[in-house]
């Protein structure tokens, strides 16, 4: 696996996904929230499988 995103896209998906399980935790979007799931694994991971289909990548390229 390749990492295909940068560390604010990380970042704010890890964040998004928290906030979106939080608000299902108590009860405030519903079940519905849980999809957090998704945003939070990328993010951990640094890999999106939409990105690699789109041949989208945000990471900072490496420098020589």
């Amino acid at each position: 696996m390749k990492t295909n995103e940068g560390t604010l896209d990380r970042s704010l998906r890890v964040i998004l996904g928290l906030v979106l399980i939080g608000l299902a935790v108590t009860g405030t979007l519903g079940v519905w929230a849980y999809i957090g799931v998704i945003p939070l694994i990328t993010g951990a991971v640094g890999m999106c499988p939409l990105y690699s289909l789109l041949g989208i990548n945000t990471c900072p390229t490496p420098r020589r």
